[in-house]
Protein backbone atom coordinates (compact mmCIF):
# COMPACT_ATOMS: atom_id res chain seq x y z
CA UNK A 1 0.00 0.00 0.00
CA UNK A 2 2.86 2.48 0.92
CA UNK A 3 4.15 1.79 -2.55
CA UNK A 4 1.01 2.62 -4.16
CA UNK A 5 0.65 5.98 -1.75
CA UNK A 6 4.18 6.86 -3.02
CA UNK A 7 3.18 6.63 -6.63
CA UNK A 8 0.26 8.59 -6.32
CA UNK A 9 2.03 11.28 -4.77
CA UNK A 10 4.62 10.93 -7.87
CA UNK A 11 2.32 11.52 -10.13
CA UNK A 12 0.20 14.43 -8.54
CA UNK A 13 3.54 16.20 -7.88
CA UNK A 14 4.75 15.42 -11.26
CA UNK A 15 0.57 16.96 -12.92
CA UNK A 16 1.58 20.05 -11.17
CA UNK A 17 5.02 20.55 -12.59
CA UNK A 18 3.18 21.62 -16.15
CA UNK A 19 5.29 21.20 -19.15
CA UNK A 20 8.76 22.09 -18.07
CA UNK A 21 10.19 24.59 -15.08
CA UNK A 22 12.46 26.36 -18.07
CA UNK A 23 9.05 27.15 -19.96
CA UNK A 24 7.51 28.25 -16.11
CA UNK A 25 10.14 30.56 -15.75
CA UNK A 26 9.71 32.46 -18.63
CA UNK A 27 6.30 32.51 -18.28
CA UNK A 28 6.79 34.37 -15.08
CA UNK A 29 9.69 36.59 -16.83
CA UNK A 30 6.96 38.15 -19.18
CA UNK A 31 5.10 38.73 -15.94
CA UNK A 32 2.94 35.73 -16.52
CA UNK A 33 1.29 34.10 -13.52
CA UNK A 34 1.21 29.98 -14.43
CA UNK A 35 -2.18 28.25 -14.47
CA UNK A 36 -2.18 27.23 -11.14
CA UNK A 37 -0.83 30.24 -10.26
CA UNK A 38 -3.65 31.81 -11.67
CA UNK A 39 -6.06 29.47 -10.13
CA UNK A 40 -4.74 29.83 -7.00
CA UNK A 41 -4.84 33.71 -6.66
CA UNK A 42 -8.70 33.76 -7.90
CA UNK A 43 -10.13 31.06 -5.48
CA UNK A 44 -10.46 31.44 -1.45
CA UNK A 45 -7.11 30.03 0.08
CA UNK A 46 -7.53 25.87 0.29
CA UNK A 47 -10.84 25.62 -1.30
CA UNK A 48 -9.50 24.05 -4.89
CA UNK A 49 -10.29 21.02 -5.27
CA UNK A 50 -8.91 20.03 -8.82
CA UNK A 51 -10.89 17.17 -11.23
CA UNK A 52 -8.80 14.76 -13.60
CA UNK A 53 -5.95 15.52 -12.46
CA UNK A 54 -4.36 12.65 -14.19
CA UNK A 55 -6.36 12.51 -17.77
CA UNK A 56 -3.51 12.18 -20.60
CA UNK A 57 -3.86 12.59 -24.47
CA UNK A 58 -4.94 9.45 -26.27
CA UNK A 59 -2.54 10.29 -29.66
CA UNK A 60 0.35 8.03 -30.71
CA UNK A 61 1.38 9.73 -34.24
CA UNK A 62 3.77 11.79 -34.74
CA UNK A 63 6.22 10.21 -31.33
CA UNK A 64 3.17 12.09 -29.11
CA UNK A 65 3.15 8.94 -26.89
CA UNK A 66 6.52 9.53 -25.76
CA UNK A 67 5.17 13.16 -24.39
CA UNK A 68 2.51 12.70 -21.59
CA UNK A 69 1.64 15.32 -19.54
CA UNK A 70 -1.10 14.55 -16.72
CA UNK A 71 -3.52 17.30 -17.23
CA UNK A 72 -3.27 17.13 -20.68
CA UNK A 73 -2.89 20.96 -21.16
CA UNK A 74 -5.35 22.44 -19.01
CA UNK A 75 -6.37 22.27 -15.20
CA UNK A 76 -9.82 21.74 -14.34
CA UNK A 77 -12.06 21.68 -10.86
CA UNK A 78 -13.99 23.53 -8.44
CA UNK A 79 -13.83 25.82 -5.89
CA UNK A 80 -15.22 29.36 -4.03
CA UNK A 81 -14.99 33.26 -4.11
CA UNK A 82 -15.76 34.49 -1.21
CA UNK A 83 -17.60 31.58 0.07
CA UNK A 84 -19.73 31.47 -3.19
CA UNK A 85 -19.13 28.07 -5.19
CA UNK A 86 -17.72 27.94 -9.00
CA UNK A 87 -16.24 25.80 -11.56
CA UNK A 88 -13.27 26.77 -13.21
CA UNK A 89 -11.21 26.00 -16.13
CA UNK A 90 -7.00 27.11 -16.72
CA UNK A 91 -5.18 26.11 -19.86
CA UNK A 92 -1.55 25.92 -19.34
CA UNK A 93 0.44 27.12 -21.98
CA UNK A 94 3.39 24.92 -20.47
CA UNK A 95 2.16 21.73 -21.72
CA UNK A 96 2.01 21.56 -25.32
CA UNK A 97 1.00 25.36 -25.83
CA UNK A 98 -1.99 24.71 -23.97
CA UNK A 99 -3.09 23.49 -27.26
CA UNK A 100 -6.61 21.68 -27.70
CA UNK A 101 -6.59 17.71 -27.46
CA UNK A 102 -9.23 15.23 -27.05
CA UNK A 103 -9.25 14.70 -24.25
CA UNK A 104 -8.56 18.51 -22.74
CA UNK A 105 -12.05 19.54 -24.46
CA UNK A 106 -13.36 16.53 -22.41
CA UNK A 107 -12.20 17.99 -19.45
CA UNK A 108 -13.49 21.27 -19.54
CA UNK A 109 -17.26 19.95 -21.20
CA UNK A 110 -17.08 17.66 -17.84
CA UNK A 111 -16.78 20.69 -15.67
CA UNK A 112 -19.60 22.73 -17.60
CA UNK A 113 -22.19 20.28 -16.85
CA UNK A 114 -20.93 19.87 -12.95
CA UNK A 115 -21.37 23.92 -13.23
CA UNK A 116 -25.29 23.41 -14.88
CA UNK A 117 -26.02 20.66 -12.75
CA UNK A 118 -25.01 22.73 -9.25
CA UNK A 119 -26.20 26.07 -10.49
CA UNK A 120 -22.68 27.70 -10.08
CA UNK A 121 -20.64 29.86 -12.57
CA UNK A 122 -17.73 28.59 -14.91
CA UNK A 123 -14.95 30.67 -15.27
CA UNK A 124 -12.00 29.87 -18.13
CA UNK A 125 -8.76 31.10 -18.23
CA UNK A 126 -7.66 30.82 -21.56
CA UNK A 127 -4.15 30.94 -22.93
CA UNK A 128 -3.67 28.53 -25.80
CA UNK A 129 -2.41 28.23 -28.94
CA UNK A 130 -5.15 26.87 -30.31
CA UNK A 131 -6.13 23.26 -31.84
CA UNK A 132 -3.83 20.56 -31.48
CA UNK A 133 -2.66 19.69 -35.19
CA UNK A 134 -1.23 16.13 -34.32
CA UNK A 135 -5.21 15.07 -33.25
CA UNK A 136 -6.73 16.10 -36.26
CA UNK A 137 -10.32 16.29 -36.23
CA UNK A 138 -10.19 15.27 -33.06
CA UNK A 139 -9.24 18.32 -31.52
CA UNK A 140 -11.87 19.97 -33.75
CA UNK A 141 -14.47 17.48 -32.59
CA UNK A 142 -13.47 18.79 -29.23
CA UNK A 143 -13.91 22.77 -29.76
CA UNK A 144 -17.53 22.26 -31.61
CA UNK A 145 -18.48 20.06 -28.36
CA UNK A 146 -17.24 22.97 -26.16
CA UNK A 147 -19.32 25.38 -28.05
CA UNK A 148 -22.52 23.51 -28.10
CA UNK A 149 -21.68 23.25 -24.38
CA UNK A 150 -21.59 27.22 -24.05
CA UNK A 151 -25.08 27.88 -26.20
CA UNK A 152 -26.99 25.56 -23.64
CA UNK A 153 -25.37 26.78 -20.70
CA UNK A 154 -26.11 30.28 -22.42
CA UNK A 155 -28.88 31.99 -19.79
CA UNK A 156 -28.29 29.54 -17.30
CA UNK A 157 -24.75 29.98 -15.36
CA UNK A 158 -22.84 33.14 -15.62
CA UNK A 159 -20.26 32.31 -17.97
CA UNK A 160 -16.71 34.39 -17.63
CA UNK A 161 -13.82 34.04 -20.00
CA UNK A 162 -10.36 35.55 -19.65
CA UNK A 163 -8.04 35.97 -22.21
CA UNK A 164 -4.49 35.78 -20.34
CA UNK A 165 -2.68 34.79 -23.64
CA UNK A 166 -3.10 33.52 -27.44
CA UNK A 167 -6.15 32.78 -28.47
CA UNK A 168 -6.37 32.21 -32.14
CA UNK A 169 -8.34 30.33 -34.85
CA UNK A 170 -12.10 28.07 -33.62
CA UNK A 171 -10.68 28.84 -29.71
CA UNK A 172 -11.88 32.57 -29.98
CA UNK A 173 -15.65 31.59 -30.75
CA UNK A 174 -16.19 29.80 -27.20
CA UNK A 175 -15.31 33.33 -25.48
CA UNK A 176 -17.32 35.43 -27.96
CA UNK A 177 -20.11 32.94 -26.70
CA UNK A 178 -19.96 33.44 -22.92
CA UNK A 179 -21.49 36.24 -21.19
CA UNK A 180 -17.97 38.50 -20.51
CA UNK A 181 -14.68 38.36 -22.25
CA UNK A 182 -11.80 39.82 -19.75
CA UNK A 183 -8.81 40.48 -21.94
CA UNK A 184 -5.48 41.05 -20.11
CA UNK A 185 -3.33 44.09 -22.01
CA UNK A 186 0.10 43.57 -23.89
CA UNK A 187 0.20 39.44 -23.24
CA UNK A 188 -3.61 38.41 -24.49
CA UNK A 189 -4.86 38.41 -28.39
CA UNK A 190 -7.84 37.16 -30.23
CA UNK A 191 -8.65 36.67 -33.91
CA UNK A 192 -9.77 34.29 -36.44
CA UNK A 193 -6.42 34.49 -38.70
CA UNK A 194 -3.15 35.36 -37.62
CA UNK A 195 -1.33 37.93 -39.00
CA UNK A 196 0.45 35.73 -41.38
CA UNK A 197 -2.47 34.47 -43.13
CA UNK A 198 -3.66 38.26 -43.08
CA UNK A 199 -0.67 39.14 -44.91
CA UNK A 200 -0.77 36.05 -47.18
CA UNK A 201 -4.44 37.04 -48.69
CA UNK A 202 -4.83 40.35 -48.34
CA UNK A 203 -1.00 41.81 -48.11
CA UNK A 204 -1.94 43.78 -45.27
CA UNK A 205 1.04 44.02 -42.63
CA UNK A 206 0.05 43.90 -39.06
CA UNK A 207 1.04 43.23 -35.82
CA UNK A 208 -0.75 40.15 -33.45
CA UNK A 209 -1.40 43.28 -31.13
CA UNK A 210 -2.81 45.51 -33.67
CA UNK A 211 -4.94 43.13 -35.47
CA UNK A 212 -6.64 41.07 -32.10
CA UNK A 213 -5.15 42.69 -28.55
CA UNK A 214 -6.70 44.01 -25.80
CA UNK A 215 -6.79 47.91 -27.38
CA UNK A 216 -8.01 46.71 -30.42
CA UNK A 217 -10.70 44.76 -29.06
CA UNK A 218 -11.90 47.07 -26.49
CA UNK A 219 -12.30 49.84 -28.69
CA UNK A 220 -13.11 49.05 -32.42
CA UNK A 221 -14.52 45.41 -31.97
CA UNK A 222 -16.54 45.33 -29.18
CA UNK A 223 -14.81 41.54 -28.32
CA UNK A 224 -13.36 43.07 -24.95
CA UNK A 225 -15.78 43.89 -22.03
CA UNK A 226 -13.11 44.73 -19.66
CA UNK A 227 -9.28 44.90 -19.92
CA UNK A 228 -6.80 44.30 -17.29
CA UNK A 229 -3.12 45.93 -16.72
CA UNK A 230 -2.14 42.18 -15.92
CA UNK A 231 -2.85 38.63 -15.04
CA UNK A 232 -3.47 39.88 -11.02
CA UNK A 233 -5.76 42.85 -12.21
CA UNK A 234 -7.61 40.33 -14.77
CA UNK A 235 -8.24 38.23 -11.91
CA UNK A 236 -9.27 40.77 -9.40
CA UNK A 237 -12.01 41.95 -12.51
CA UNK A 238 -13.51 38.39 -11.96
CA UNK A 239 -13.89 38.89 -8.29
CA UNK A 240 -15.65 41.98 -9.04
CA UNK A 241 -18.01 40.89 -11.73
CA UNK A 242 -19.10 37.78 -9.73
CA UNK A 243 -20.10 40.14 -6.62
CA UNK A 244 -23.03 41.96 -8.91
CA UNK A 245 -24.03 38.52 -10.48
CA UNK A 246 -26.27 35.95 -9.06
CA UNK A 247 -25.18 32.15 -8.96
CA UNK A 248 -27.54 31.39 -11.77
CA UNK A 249 -30.74 32.20 -13.45
CA UNK A 250 -33.11 30.73 -10.75
CA UNK A 251 -31.50 33.44 -8.04
CA UNK A 252 -31.25 37.07 -7.59
CA UNK A 253 -28.03 38.89 -6.88
CA UNK A 254 -26.73 38.84 -3.48
CA UNK A 255 -28.01 42.23 -1.67
CA UNK A 256 -25.76 44.25 0.69
CA UNK A 257 -26.32 45.09 4.36
CA UNK A 258 -27.77 48.87 3.69
CA UNK A 259 -29.34 50.82 6.63
CA UNK A 260 -31.84 53.91 4.98
CA UNK A 261 -31.02 57.36 6.04
CA UNK A 262 -30.97 61.07 4.06
CA UNK A 263 -31.52 59.89 0.43
CA UNK A 264 -32.09 63.12 -0.61
CA UNK A 265 -28.49 64.20 -3.16
CA UNK A 266 -28.10 67.87 -3.71
CA UNK A 267 -25.36 67.06 -5.56
CA UNK A 268 -27.56 66.06 -8.34
CA UNK A 269 -29.34 69.35 -9.10
CA UNK A 270 -27.16 71.27 -11.16
CA UNK A 271 -25.46 68.46 -13.56
CA UNK A 272 -27.52 69.27 -16.15
CA UNK A 273 -26.65 72.67 -17.82
CA UNK A 274 -29.38 75.25 -19.10
CA UNK A 275 -27.98 75.28 -21.97
CA UNK A 276 -29.31 72.15 -24.06
CA UNK A 277 -26.76 71.63 -26.51
CA UNK A 278 -24.27 71.97 -23.67
CA UNK A 279 -22.51 68.74 -22.81
CA UNK A 280 -22.25 67.28 -19.48
CA UNK A 281 -20.89 63.79 -18.12
CA UNK A 282 -23.83 60.95 -17.15
CA UNK A 283 -20.91 59.42 -14.89
CA UNK A 284 -21.72 62.34 -12.70
CA UNK A 285 -25.68 61.57 -12.42
CA UNK A 286 -24.99 57.84 -12.23
CA UNK A 287 -22.60 58.33 -8.98
CA UNK A 288 -24.98 60.48 -7.83
CA UNK A 289 -27.54 57.61 -7.67
CA UNK A 290 -25.86 54.84 -6.39
CA UNK A 291 -24.03 53.79 -3.22
CA UNK A 292 -20.91 55.04 -3.05
CA UNK A 293 -18.15 53.64 -5.28
CA UNK A 294 -20.20 50.80 -6.49
CA UNK A 295 -20.16 51.43 -10.23
CA UNK A 296 -18.45 48.57 -12.82
CA UNK A 297 -18.64 49.81 -15.84
CA UNK A 298 -18.84 47.19 -18.42
CA UNK A 299 -17.30 47.72 -22.30
CA UNK A 300 -16.19 51.60 -20.89
CA UNK A 301 -14.05 52.22 -24.05
CA UNK A 302 -16.44 50.97 -27.02
CA UNK A 303 -19.07 52.91 -28.29
CA UNK A 304 -18.55 55.98 -25.84
CA UNK A 305 -22.26 57.55 -26.70
CA UNK A 306 -23.74 54.76 -24.06
CA UNK A 307 -22.77 53.44 -20.85
CA UNK A 308 -23.32 50.59 -19.55
CA UNK A 309 -22.66 48.97 -15.71
CA UNK A 310 -22.93 47.13 -12.78
CA UNK A 311 -23.98 49.31 -9.41
CA UNK A 312 -25.67 49.09 -6.07
CA UNK A 313 -28.82 50.97 -4.78
CA UNK A 314 -29.24 50.76 -1.00
CA UNK A 315 -27.68 47.51 -1.10
CA UNK A 316 -29.37 45.61 -4.17
CA UNK A 317 -27.22 45.15 -7.91
CA UNK A 318 -28.14 46.68 -11.03
CA UNK A 319 -27.66 46.92 -14.52
CA UNK A 320 -27.31 50.61 -15.62
CA UNK A 321 -27.92 51.78 -19.02
CA UNK A 322 -27.27 55.38 -20.10
CA UNK A 323 -26.93 57.75 -22.97
CA UNK A 324 -23.86 59.80 -22.69
CA UNK A 325 -24.25 63.61 -23.90
CA UNK A 326 -20.31 64.03 -23.58
CA UNK A 327 -19.70 61.68 -26.90
CA UNK A 328 -21.48 61.88 -29.61
CA UNK A 329 -24.25 63.98 -27.72
CA UNK A 330 -25.50 60.65 -26.56
CA UNK A 331 -26.92 59.55 -29.91
CA UNK A 332 -27.49 55.98 -30.43
CA UNK A 333 -25.74 54.26 -33.64
CA UNK A 334 -24.79 50.93 -34.81
CA UNK A 335 -22.08 50.42 -32.00
CA UNK A 336 -24.21 51.59 -28.96
CA UNK A 337 -27.07 49.60 -29.68
CA UNK A 338 -25.77 46.38 -29.72
CA UNK A 339 -23.80 47.22 -26.91
CA UNK A 340 -26.50 48.14 -24.76
CA UNK A 341 -28.92 45.58 -26.03
CA UNK A 342 -26.57 42.71 -25.33
CA UNK A 343 -25.78 44.08 -21.91
CA UNK A 344 -29.90 44.30 -21.76
CA UNK A 345 -30.19 40.51 -22.20
CA UNK A 346 -27.59 39.63 -19.59
CA UNK A 347 -29.54 41.25 -16.65
CA UNK A 348 -32.65 39.81 -18.09
CA UNK A 349 -31.09 36.45 -18.12
CA UNK A 350 -29.46 36.34 -14.23
CA UNK A 351 -32.79 38.70 -12.62
CA UNK A 352 -30.68 41.97 -12.46
CA UNK A 353 -33.26 44.92 -12.28
CA UNK A 354 -32.25 47.82 -15.20
CA UNK A 355 -31.87 51.28 -14.61
CA UNK A 356 -31.84 53.48 -17.57
CA UNK A 357 -31.18 57.16 -17.38
CA UNK A 358 -31.90 59.01 -21.02
CA UNK A 359 -30.80 62.35 -22.57
CA UNK A 360 -30.89 60.50 -26.43
CA UNK A 361 -31.31 63.34 -28.93
CA UNK A 362 -31.99 60.52 -31.30
CA UNK A 363 -30.54 58.13 -33.87
CA UNK A 364 -27.10 58.99 -35.75
CA UNK A 365 -27.83 59.91 -38.91
CA UNK A 366 -25.82 59.44 -42.00
CA UNK A 367 -24.86 56.87 -45.07
CA UNK A 368 -22.18 55.02 -43.25
CA UNK A 369 -25.05 54.24 -40.24
CA UNK A 370 -27.62 53.32 -42.38
CA UNK A 371 -25.63 51.01 -44.73
CA UNK A 372 -24.12 49.13 -41.92
CA UNK A 373 -27.76 48.70 -40.88
CA UNK A 374 -28.72 50.95 -38.27
CA UNK A 375 -32.13 49.91 -38.83
CA UNK A 376 -32.16 46.59 -37.39
CA UNK A 377 -29.10 47.49 -35.24
CA UNK A 378 -31.53 49.66 -32.86
CA UNK A 379 -34.31 47.38 -33.72
CA UNK A 380 -31.88 44.71 -31.46
CA UNK A 381 -32.22 47.66 -27.99
CA UNK A 382 -35.91 47.77 -28.88
CA UNK A 383 -36.36 43.71 -28.87
CA UNK A 384 -34.37 43.36 -25.77
CA UNK A 385 -36.13 46.04 -23.51
CA UNK A 386 -39.38 45.21 -24.97
CA UNK A 387 -38.63 41.22 -24.28
CA UNK A 388 -37.01 42.16 -20.85
CA UNK A 389 -39.54 41.01 -17.55
CA UNK A 390 -37.00 41.87 -14.71
CA UNK A 391 -37.83 44.82 -13.03
CA UNK A 392 -37.51 48.39 -15.27
CA UNK A 393 -37.35 51.64 -14.27
CA UNK A 394 -36.20 54.78 -16.33
CA UNK A 395 -35.33 58.38 -15.63
CA UNK A 396 -35.28 60.89 -18.20
CA UNK A 397 -32.57 63.58 -17.51
CA UNK A 398 -32.80 66.06 -20.49
CA UNK A 399 -33.45 65.12 -24.10
CA UNK A 400 -35.44 62.47 -25.11
CA UNK A 401 -36.31 62.70 -28.89
CA UNK A 402 -37.90 61.15 -31.93
CA UNK A 403 -37.90 57.13 -32.13
CA UNK A 404 -35.05 57.08 -29.46
CA UNK A 405 -37.41 58.09 -26.92
CA UNK A 406 -39.61 54.83 -27.69
CA UNK A 407 -36.26 52.41 -27.74
CA UNK A 408 -34.79 53.62 -24.56
CA UNK A 409 -37.15 51.82 -21.88
CA UNK A 410 -40.25 54.31 -22.43
CA UNK A 411 -43.52 53.22 -20.94
CA UNK A 412 -44.79 52.10 -24.39
CA UNK A 413 -42.56 48.99 -24.62
CA UNK A 414 -42.96 47.50 -20.71
CA UNK A 415 -40.96 49.89 -18.37
CA UNK A 416 -42.91 49.53 -14.86
CA UNK A 417 -41.72 53.39 -13.84
CA UNK A 418 -40.92 56.06 -15.86
CA UNK A 419 -39.18 59.23 -13.60
CA UNK A 420 -38.08 62.35 -15.41
CA UNK A 421 -36.41 65.88 -14.52
CA UNK A 422 -37.72 69.16 -14.84
CA UNK A 423 -35.17 69.70 -17.43
CA UNK A 424 -36.50 66.63 -19.27
CA UNK A 425 -37.69 67.12 -23.13
CA UNK A 426 -40.07 64.77 -24.73
CA UNK A 427 -40.40 65.24 -28.51
CA UNK A 428 -40.47 64.26 -31.79
CA UNK A 429 -37.23 66.38 -32.55
CA UNK A 430 -35.66 69.55 -31.13
CA UNK A 431 -37.43 72.96 -31.21
CA UNK A 432 -35.19 74.23 -33.76
CA UNK A 433 -35.84 71.53 -36.45
CA UNK A 434 -39.50 71.25 -35.54
CA UNK A 435 -39.81 74.90 -36.01
CA UNK A 436 -38.67 74.45 -39.54
CA UNK A 437 -41.18 72.19 -40.09
CA UNK A 438 -44.48 73.31 -38.76
CA UNK A 439 -44.11 76.99 -39.55
CA UNK A 440 -42.36 76.85 -42.90
CA UNK A 441 -44.61 78.74 -44.38
CA UNK A 442 -44.49 81.76 -41.98
CA UNK A 443 -41.40 81.63 -42.28
CA UNK A 444 -40.34 81.97 -45.54
CA UNK A 445 -43.07 84.77 -45.59
CA UNK A 446 -41.95 86.99 -42.51
CA UNK A 447 -40.19 90.26 -43.38
CA UNK A 448 -37.28 88.61 -40.71
CA UNK A 449 -37.36 84.93 -41.25
CA UNK A 450 -34.38 84.74 -38.69
CA UNK A 451 -36.63 86.35 -35.97
CA UNK A 452 -39.64 84.78 -36.97
CA UNK A 453 -37.99 81.27 -36.44
CA UNK A 454 -36.94 81.83 -33.76
CA UNK A 455 -40.13 83.24 -32.31
CA UNK A 456 -41.96 79.59 -33.17
CA UNK A 457 -39.06 78.01 -32.39
CA UNK A 458 -39.63 79.63 -28.55
CA UNK A 459 -43.27 78.78 -28.86
CA UNK A 460 -42.51 75.34 -29.97
CA UNK A 461 -39.78 74.82 -26.99
CA UNK A 462 -42.74 75.86 -24.43
CA UNK A 463 -45.20 73.56 -25.62
CA UNK A 464 -43.62 70.56 -26.13
CA UNK A 465 -39.76 70.55 -24.39
CA UNK A 466 -40.61 69.53 -21.57
CA UNK A 467 -41.95 66.67 -19.51
CA UNK A 468 -45.42 67.42 -18.37
CA UNK A 469 -47.62 66.98 -21.62
CA UNK A 470 -46.14 63.26 -21.25
CA UNK A 471 -46.82 63.49 -17.84
CA UNK A 472 -50.48 64.71 -18.52
CA UNK A 473 -50.88 61.56 -20.95
CA UNK A 474 -49.71 58.97 -18.17
CA UNK A 475 -46.51 58.59 -19.95
CA UNK A 476 -44.23 59.93 -17.60
CA UNK A 477 -44.84 58.73 -13.66
CA UNK A 478 -43.79 61.84 -12.18
CA UNK A 479 -41.75 64.81 -12.76
CA UNK A 480 -39.24 65.01 -10.19
CA UNK A 481 -36.58 66.97 -8.49
CA UNK A 482 -32.70 65.66 -9.29
CA UNK A 483 -31.78 65.61 -5.90
CA UNK A 484 -34.76 63.39 -5.11
CA UNK A 485 -34.04 60.32 -7.86
CA UNK A 486 -32.14 58.49 -5.66
CA UNK A 487 -35.04 58.26 -2.85
CA UNK A 488 -37.30 57.57 -5.65
CA UNK A 489 -35.09 54.72 -7.09
CA UNK A 490 -34.63 52.81 -3.76
CA UNK A 491 -38.66 52.87 -3.07
CA UNK A 492 -39.68 52.07 -6.83
CA UNK A 493 -37.03 49.07 -6.78
CA UNK A 494 -38.51 47.65 -3.30
CA UNK A 495 -41.23 47.69 -4.93
CA UNK A 496 -40.82 46.27 -7.71
CA UNK A 497 -38.75 43.02 -6.04
CA UNK A 498 -41.59 40.54 -6.67
CA UNK A 499 -42.42 41.20 -10.09
CA UNK A 500 -43.45 38.24 -12.86
CA UNK A 501 -44.93 38.42 -16.36
CA UNK A 502 -46.06 35.37 -17.92
CA UNK A 503 -44.11 35.41 -20.88
CA UNK A 504 -46.20 34.19 -23.82
CA UNK A 505 -46.18 30.20 -24.74
CA UNK A 506 -43.13 29.81 -27.77
CA UNK A 507 -40.30 28.46 -28.39
CA UNK A 508 -37.96 31.78 -28.53
CA UNK A 509 -38.80 35.19 -29.98
CA UNK A 510 -36.82 36.39 -33.29
CA UNK A 511 -34.38 38.84 -32.36
CA UNK A 512 -33.43 41.06 -35.13
CA UNK A 513 -29.98 39.57 -35.53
Amino acid sequence: MDSKIKTLEDKVALAKLGGGKERIKKQHQKKKLTARERIEYLVDQGSFEEIGILVTHRTTDFGMDKELYYGDGVITGYGTIQGRLLYIFAQDFTVFGGALSETHAEKICKIMDMAVKMGAPIIGLNDSGGARIQEGVRSLGGYADIFYKNVQTSGVIPQISAIMGPCAGGAVYSPAMTDFTIMVEDTSYMFVTGPNVVKTVTNEEVTSEELGGASTHSTKSGVAHITSENDVACLEDIKTLLSYLPQNNKETPKNLQYTLANEVRDVLTNIVPENPNKPYDMHQVINGIIDTGSFYEIHKNYAENIIVGFARIAGQSIGIIANQPQFLAGVLDVNSSKKAARFTRFCDCFNIPLLVLVDVPGFLPGTDQEWNGIIVHGAKLLYALSEATVPKVTVITRKAYGGAYDVMNSKHIGADLNFAWPTAEIAVMGAKGASEIIFKKEIKAADDPVAKLAEKETEYAEKFANPYRAAQRGFIDEVILPKNTRRKLIKGFSMLKNKKVDRPDRKHGNIPL
